[in-house]
C-alpha cells in the first residue's frame, strides 16, 4: 500500500527543492571523505531554513591502520532539530541503521537497511522534517581515525507545514538484564513460570512524553545463559503503556516473537519491509540475535505519553543483554534522554563465554548503563 501510494503520486507537483550535503572533495579532488579524529565531534552538515531529510547514505572505514573492530559501536550519531541544543536522535550509528551487537551486514526493510559490501553501506529513507534548520553531528570514540563519506538528500520549504512532528530515535541497552537465579529453580520455571501482572522491571524500549506516535525498533539480545536445557531467550511478552494506564495496557502481547512478526522460536533470518530477523543465534538460541518490527502502516499515536516495554524472558527472569534503538515523532518538546553510556559501557561482550554475574559487573561497573 505504501509503495503503491508512493508510485502513484510520483506525477504530483511537488512545492520545494531537491538539495543534498555530502562529503564530497571541495578542491574537486578524490578525497570524498571528512576525517575524524578519536574524541571528535564532528558537524557534518547544518542545513539552515524549513526542510525535511528524506535519504541518508553513510559509511566509514578506518583511516591508514587495519579495519578497527566494532566500528558501528564506537561511533556515535546526533541529529538536532531547529535550534534545539539536546538531540532528537543519539544512537551508536550501526545500531541507528537497524542492527546492534557492533557489527555489519546486509539486510533490508522499508526504511533502513544495510547494503554491500558486507552492509558497510548504511541507508535511511525515514522523513525528517524541521521548520528552522537541522544539524547533525559524528562523535567518534574510535581507536583510530576515521575517513567518513556521507549523503544527506532533503527537501528545502518555504515554510514546514504545520502537522509535521519530529523524528526522534533513541538507544538503550541493559547488560544484563535483571532476571533470576537460575540455578535456584527447575529450567521449566525458569523459562515459563510465574506471573507478571504489573509490567514493572520489564526492558523499556522508549519511555517518551509528549503527543507523537511510535513507529518500531530495531532489538538486539546476546543471549548470556550457558546449558544444555531449553535456552529460548524470547517468552517476554511486549507490554505498550499508552498515556500513563495501568497494567494490562491496551497493547498488550503474547511474545516477544510474536510482537516480532515471527512464530515458534524462530532462528530463520529474514528481512521484509517491516519486520525480520537480521540475526537468528546459534544452537540452542545461543550468541547473538537481531529482530526488527517498524510500525509503518500501523503507528501507535499517543497524547500525552508512551512506554513501550518487554519481559526478558517469561516474568523477567532471564539475564541477557539487551539493547535497542527506538524510533518515534512528536511534538517538540521531547524529554530529555538519559546520557548515552561512553563505549567502554556500549561495547559488546564477546561470544566467548561462559561469563557470570559478577564477571559482567567486571566489564560494567554498572551492571545497567
Amino acid at each position: 500500500m505504501e509503495l503503491q501510494q508512493s508510485i502513484q503520486s510520483l506525477s504530483q507537483l511537488r512545492p520545494g527543492k531537491r538539495k543534498r550535503e555530502s562529503s564530497y572533495d571541495r578542491t574537486g579532488g578524490n578525497k570524498d571523505y571528512f576525517s575524524i579524529n578519536p574524541g571528535d565531534k564532528t558537524e557534518i552538515c547544518h542545513m539552515k531554513g524549513a526542510g525535511a531529510i528524506t535519504h541518508i547514505w553513510m559509511t566509514m572505514a578506518t583511516d591508514g591502520a587495519p579495519e578497527e573492530a566494532l566500528l558501528p559501536r564506537k561511533i556515535v550519531l546526533r541529529m538536532y532539530w531547529d535550534g534545539e541544543s539536546e538531540p532528537s536522535v543519539e544512537a551508536p550509528i550501526g545500531d541507528f541503521f537497524g542492527l546492534g551487537h557492533g557489527v555489519t551486514k546486509n539486510y533490508e526493510s522499508a526504511l533502513l537497511m544495510m547494503s554491500p559490501e558486507d552492509g558497510k553501506a548504511f541507508n535511511s529513507f525515514f522523513r525528517m522534517p524541521y521548520a528552522i534548520d537541522a544539524r547533525i553531528e559524528i562523535e567518534s570514540e574510535a581507536d583510530h581515525p576515521i575517513k567518513f563519506y556521507f549523503y544527506i538528500d532533503y527537501e528545502a520549504y518555504d515554510k514546514l507545514p504545520e502537522n509535521e512532528l519530529r523524528f526522534h530515535a533513541q538507544w538503550n541497552r541493559e547488560c544484563p538484564t535483571d532476571g533470576i537465579d537460575e540455578n535456584s529453580v527447575d529450567n521449566a520455571y525458569y523459562e515459563f513460570g510465574g506471573k507478571n501482572t504489573t509490567g514493572d522491571g520489564n526492558y523499556v524500549i522508549l519511555d517518551a512524553k509528549g503527543k507523537g506516535h511510535y513507529v518500531g525498533c530495531n532489538f538486539n539480545v546476546h543471549n548470556l545463559r550457558e546449558t544444555r536445557e531449553w535456552n529460548w531467550y524470547g517468552e517476554g511478552d511486549d507490554m505498550i503503556f499508552i498515556d500513563g494506564e495501568p497494567w494490562p495496557p491496551t497493547l498488550h502481547g503474547t511474545g516477544m516473537e510474536d510482537y516480532f512478526n515471527t512464530a515458534w522460536c524462530p532462528q530463520q533470518e529474514v528481512c521484509t519491509p517491516y519486520h525480520g530477523i537480521i540475526l537468528g543465534g546459534g544452537p540452542n538460541w545461543s550468541g547473538k540475535i537481531s529482530t526488527y518490527r517498524y510500525h509503518i502502516l500501523d503507528p501507535i499515536m499517543f497524547d500525552q505519553s508512551i512506554k513501550v516495554t518487554i519481559e526478558h524472558g517469561h516474568n523477567n527472569h532471564r539475564s541477557d543483554d539487551v539493547s535497542s534503538t527506538a524510533y518515534w515523532y512528536q511534538q517538540e518538546p521531547h524529554q530529555s534522554f538519559k546520557p548515552l553510556p561512553k563505549v567502554k559501557d556500549r561495547l559488546p561482550l564477546p561470544d566467548i563465554k561462559p561469563f557470570n554475574e559478577q564477571s559482567l559487573k567486571e566489564i560494567f561497573k554498572h551492571p545497567n548503563p
